[in-house]
């Protein structure tokens, strides 16, 4: 289990503790003290009132940052491409682009979750771009600042300090950072106040409690909060959902707007809100780095922009429950992909945006467009026999009204790129691509 909340405040206030030791060499300062030294003049620091901050993410942690560094009355800047700049403005802050940021800060505080698309966020040329004389915070997650373009950027100057936390490895031995005076640095200490351990220690032990008590689970990381009889009903649900979400994520290719998600016929007065949770997980764990769980994918859907909708209807089309989960990217393109269960409890994958089939949705797969000629199919066998891969279990779905076939292949191992180069260069066929469910 988890408890998302129970530590926030600590990181936050951890962030702005780092912010000031480092503007005032405070830890140099014990330091040479100790050592019997009086170096004042080399010591000196300088003010953060009336200084700009900018915040690199406006989630819980962010947020709290924000507003205590207003009250420090520093100059709050904010950018968070996932939170709408009303909902920004809303709180007092304003909303900036990430090279605005980069232009006006006097420090930086990075408080991101770990993405594909945060890695790396502060490098070579973010800090380039930087106002001389930068500091900057990181209490985030290690890997977001590559470090060593932040140690390039603090030798030439135009870094001024960083405060570290966290690292890209942990612990990070040897690290040509830890040996510069203008470096600040804490083994990972964000959460660890008293206060937190005791906020956590309870949340834990009540959420225990009520799950032994009355089978009742909240936050966990690998089951929905839910009580026990409604976990009994919809257990074979919770893995559709979640394998429509990962089919869907290695389907589309370019950023998400927003997913619709749909329970269509006799659902009843069934909660299905852990099925959409189970959805959004799904979905989003190819995409992001740190493992998504039950706990944090509303959360890190919210981060990323993500736009959200839950509906019902009768129709289910020839099954008598069917979960649709559509979803529209960047570029406007829509992909839909529908599930069942067949019996008790087999899920079935039994649409792919206009292709009808019958896939069971586990496994090593590859998905390849075809045309709907003679010898296409053979192409595929032979090429893959070639090779070496056993084919376990084809699913061919036609297109409605079309020439097109779509065949999803589970093979015994995971196919390899030079495999896949091969099926896409057969003249039967359309596209190749590899899919892990």
């Amino acid at each position: 289990m988890n408890t998302p909340t129970g530590n926030v405040v600590t990181t936050a206030e951890h962030a702005v503790a780092m912010m000031l030791s480092m503007t005032r060499n405070i830890p140099r300062g014990t330091s040479t003290l100790k050592d019997g030294k009086w170096d004042k003049k080399k010591l000196q620091g300088r003010e953060i009132f009336n200084k700009t901050m900018g915040v690199v993410g406006f989630g819980k942690i962010g947020s709290i940052v924000a507003d205590r560094c207003r009250g420090l009355k520093m100059n709050v800047i904010i950018h968070d491409p996932h939170v709408t700049p009303e909902q920004i403005e809303k709180a007092g802050f304003e909303c900036v682009s990430s090279d605005e940021l980069f232009k006006r800060s006097d420090y930086i505080s990075i408080h991101v979750p770990k993405l594909k698309d945060t890695i790396g966020f502060i490098n070579k040329d973010a800090i380039e771009r930087m106002k001389d004389g930068v500091m900057l915070v990181n209490c985030a997650r290690g890997g977001i600042v590559n470090e060593k373009d932040l140690y390039d950027g603090l030798v030439s100057g135009k870094v001024a300090g960083a405060a570290l936390d966290v690292f890209e490895t942990e612990p990070p031995g040897d690290s040509p950072l830890l040996k510069m005076d203008n470096v600040i640095a804490t083994p990972h200490l964000g959460a660890s106040t008293k206060e937190a351990q005791t906020n956590v220690a309870v949340m834990v032990a009540e959420q225990i409690i009520d799950y032994l008590k009355n089978q009742t689970v909240k936050n966990a990381v690998n089951v929905p909060s839910v009580t026990g009889e409604i976990l009994e009903k919809l257990g074979s649900y919770l893995f559709l959902g979640d394998r429509l979400g990962c089919l869907m994520s290695q389907l589309i290719s370019s950023p998400i707007k927003e997913v619709n998600i749909e329970y269509k016929g006799e659902f009843k007065d069934m909660d299905m809100a852990p099925v959409s949770t189970a959805v959004l997980k799904g979905l989003l764990t190819p995409e992001v780095s740190d493992m998504v769980n039950f706990v944090n994918a509303h959360v890190i859907a919210k981060e990323r922009g993500l736009k959200v909708t839950v509906t019902r209807s009768a129709d289910a089309e020839d099954f008598l429950t069917l979960v649709s989960v559509s979803v529209v990217t960047a570029n406007d393109e829509v992909n839909t992909v529908c599930g069942t269960i067949f019996g008790k409890n087999e899920p079935r994958v039994v649409r792919v945006n206009k292709f009808r089939l019958e896939m069971i949705p586990q496994g090593h797969l590859a998905l390849i467009h075809n045309f709907d000629k003679p010898g296409a199919i053979g192409s595929i066998g032979a090429t893959l026999g070639k090779n070496g891969i056993n084919i376990g279990r084809m699913t061919v779905g036609q297109e409605e009204d079309g020439d097109n076939n779509i065949i999803f292949l589970r093979t015994d191992t995971s196919v390899p790129d030079s495999v896949m180069e091969e099926l896409r260069s057969l003249p039967l066929i359309k596209t190749a691509i590899p899919l892990e469910l």
